[in-house]
């Protein structure tokens, strides 16, 4: 905004200002404003349509046929002024007849009147009204005038506001019923179906005073907020994951390449200037880069508007005081939580019995956040486009995760068929919950053992209320996921304790902490000369990380022997893909113990080692691995995506594999026969054991022993109690030896001739 146009909108706000503290009544002062606008722009016409009864009508004009005032009423959508409501953005065209859109009205004389600018009067992110000008020659108004405009557009929502010319409740169930139900689709990061309303997590800023009476004094607030946000942004880039280059260091550098912008600061110092508060200010700057967004194909760039408008909601939520997310606010109903990204710790924030699911404009499947929302059980949409310019605060959501879409304003139809699917899985799920004595015993007789994989404290809850043998699989990586610092051994001594305590005689299987790679944290340094893993799921995490970093595996040792005092421990080691890296990690334990033996600690009564087989090059060194070990689980998820070469967070891939795929059994199939000469228990810990049909296929592979999500063990125990294991064994074998074209089509056909899955 330059002098002139600061000049321009100083002019006008101050005769709004005069207009608006007259004596008037509402439709006297809108007639003075249209005329203030108009000299002020020098324009020949200016109209204010306003939002009534469900229709756009002409409340106010200068330069059309009075006649026409309370007269001309425009649906949304219809007309240049219905285009502008309808989408929320300006208009700015030197021939308006020209656009697909024009709508001739006779009644208001305007056939003489070439160009055409407007913007929308926006309350609540939602348009109760559009403020036009119009010229007689054939020409595009300056962005001087447009900005100026706006300005007024911004004062007038405050305005109408006030004098109660509008009806905002009108305006919201309009735009519900002018859009319809819309489907938003996503991809799958954790299935599950939900309703509820939408909750922005980051909450947009309602701004209600948009004239300053203090211009000096609003410059200060604005001064102070940049302040403020320059030096989150620098604590931010000062943590460790972002001090070593790559994709963090470049958003971080963008945002601060924003945050310390002297252009960006001396805008909205130019529109505190001409009469705005700093709340306005940084919306009126913030209308203008959205403008831009618009208008900008190149997706590169497009990610950097983003980042200034990320930084510019950040700047408007320091200078208002209401920095909180919707979890500390509180969640008053059933939720759906709407965000473009979310942290593991933001997540567990929120009150569970009210937050039903998530939708993200971003998200990966080895995301943290989805690690965490699946142990939750919450099911989680991601990727969904321009989900904030879809979806309003309060809006009506189905989410089908099963399906990869969310429904937003869904009809009386829809909500109809999503209950009744809703209820069904609800029956279903009662109906498996009965199951929780049930031994999970096979028709001819044989014990499958059925656990659970866990990894916060409240988990362990789910044992008594599925009913399981133990955890199968405790991922000891979510306190360090959602902690700010490295957690301590004493912290750490704690939560392991705990857990041991809440299990009782049932036993618990610590996997060690599975950090690195795409499960950064920011404040563990890595010393990789700034390097960017292009695959961070085979990259340097997990035990790798571990074992370079042994204090940290130190402290993990000795806080889970201390834990164990007195009881059996089992420790399971992560993407171990050499006999060397285990016997290298136990090298750590047993230092730990004789450290503990020396100084007369308690002890564990007994110790079991065992590893995840999810590197492939595991399976050819079985024979040497076998003897030192006590169990073996096999992590099917990033197992299957190396054996596949198919990468599960790129969505193209997501869903590429299949886990009755011959090439996987045969595999399985192999590492079964390969250790059952010794004493290992062999289980699958992972997404496919917890599926009807390849849980079937798992025991006919021999497998006795699954460790799965807690919502899944009521429907595996169903399974169970209708198999007949050595017929499916022996089955599988045949399959194997001379696979069919399509195996699962097979299996499933099979089953269901059973009655082993009836659905």
């Amino acid at each position: 905004m330059n002098s002139t146009a600061v000049e321009a909108s100083r002019n006008i706000l101050t005769r709004l200002h005069d207009v608006m503290a007259s004596r008037s009544n509402a439709q006297a002062k809108l007639n003075n404003v249209v005329n203030a606008i108009g000299e002020s722009l020098n324009s020949e016409v200016c109209s204010i349509y306003l939002l009534r009864e469900g229709m756009l009508e002409l409340f106010a004009t200068r330069g059309l046929k009075q006649e026409a005032v309370h007269v001309t009423r425009l649906a949304i959508g219809e007309g240049l002024v219905g285009v502008i409501a309808d989408q929320t953005e300006m208009l700015n065209l030197a021939e308006a007849a020209a656009h697909p859109d024009f709508s001739y009205r006779p009644e208001t004389g305007e056939e003489k009147f070439h160009s055409f600018a407007g913007v929308p009067i926006v309350r609540r992110e939602r348009a109760v009204g559009v403020v036009s000008v119009q010229h007689a020659d054939p020409r595009r108004y300056e962005d001087v005038e447009i900005e100026a405009l706006q300005t007024v557009a911004m004062v007038l929502s405050e305005v109408i506001t006030n004098a109660e010319l509008v009806d905002e409740e009108e305006a919201r169930s309009l735009r519900e019923e002018q859009t319809g139900p819309e489907q938003l689709r996503g991809l799958t990061l954790v299935k599950g179906l939900a309703s509820g309303v939408a909750v922005f997590h980051q909450p947009r800023i309602t701004i209600e005073h948009v004239v300053a009476e203090d211009t000096e004094a609003e410059r200060q607030r604005v001064y102070m907020a940049f302040d403020k946000m320059r030096e989150q942004i620098d604590h931010i880039s000062s943590q460790a994951e972002f001090g070593v280059g790559g994709e963090h260091e470049e958003v971080l550098t963008t945002y601060k390449m924003f945050a310390y912008d002297e252009g960006w600061t001396r805008r909205i110092n130019e529109a505190i200037d001409s009469g705005l508060t700093a709340e306005a200010a940084i919306e009126r700057v913030q209308q203008r880069t959205r403008m831009r967004m618009r208008q900008i194909d190149d997706p590169l760039l497009a990610d950097r508007m983003h980042d200034l408008e990320d930084l510019a909601n950040r700047l408007l939520r320091i200078v208002s005081g209401q920095i909180g997310t919707a979890a500390k606010m509180g969640l008053r109903s059933d939720a759906i939580l709407i965000a473009r990204n979310l942290g593991p710790a933001e997540l567990l924030e929120y009150d569970r019995r009210r937050l039903k699911g998530v939708i993200l404009e971003e998200g990966s499947l080895t995301s943290h956040v989805v690690i965490v929302a699946r142990a939750m059980g919450i099911p989680v949409l991601g990727r969904v486009r321009s989900l904030r310019t879809v979806v309003r605060e309060g809006d009506a959501l189905l989410l089908d995760s099963d399906q990869a879409t969310a429904t937003v304003r869904a009809s009386p139809a829809m909500i109809e068929a999503f209950e009744a699917r809703f209820a069904k899985n609800k029956e279903r799920q009662a109906a498996y919950a009965k199951m929780r004595d049930v031994e999970p015993v096979s028709m001819d007789g044989q014990r499958i053992s059925l656990m659970i994989n866990a990894g916060l404290r409240d988990d362990m809850a789910n044992l008594s209320l599925t009913g399981a043998d133990g955890i199968g699989l405790f991922r000891t990586e979510f306190q360090f996921l959602v902690s700010a610092t490295l957690p301590s051994r004493e912290r750490q001594t704690r939560l392991y304790r705990e857990v041991l305590d809440a299990a009782g005689s049932r036993p618990v299987k610590f996997r060690t902490v599975d950090i690195g790679g795409d499960k950064t944290l920011p404040y563990l340094r890595h010393d990789d000369d700034g390097m960017v893993e292009e695959n961070p799921a085979m990259g340097w995490r997990a035990l790798r990380l571990a074992l370079e970093r042994e204090g940290l595996l130190k402290v993990q040792a000795r806080a889970l022997l201390e834990a164990a005092a007195g009881r059996e421990l089992n420790v399971m080691f992560p993407l171990i893909s050499e006999p060397w890296e285990f016997d290298a990690a136990k090298d750590v334990f047993d230092t730990q113990l004789a450290f503990l033996k020396k100084r007369k600690k308690a002890m564990p009564e007994a110790i079991r080692y065992g590893v995840m087989l999810e590197v492939p090059s595991l399976a050819e060194q079985l024979d040497i691995i076998a003897p030192k070990i006590s169990f073996l689980s096999i992590g099917t998820n990033d197992l299957t995506q190396f054996l596949f070469a198919a990468d599960r967070s790129n969505p193209k891939l997501a869903e590429r594999y299949d886990w009755l795929s011959p090439s996987i059994l045969r595999f399985l199939k192999r590492v079964v026969d390969t250790v059952s000469p010794y004493d290992v228990d062999v289980a699958v810990c992972g997404e496919m054991g917890g599926r009807r049909l390849e849980a079937l296929a798992l025991l006919g592979l021999g497998i006795k022993r699954l460790s799965i999500t807690p919502a899944a063990v009521g429907r595996i125990k169903e399974m169970v109690t209708r198999t007949n294991v050595a017929e499916i064994e022996a089955v599988v074998s045949g399959w194997l030896a001379n696979p069919p074209a399509d195996l699962r089509s097979v299996m499933a056909d099979w089953a269901r001739e059973r009655n082993i899955i009836s659905d």
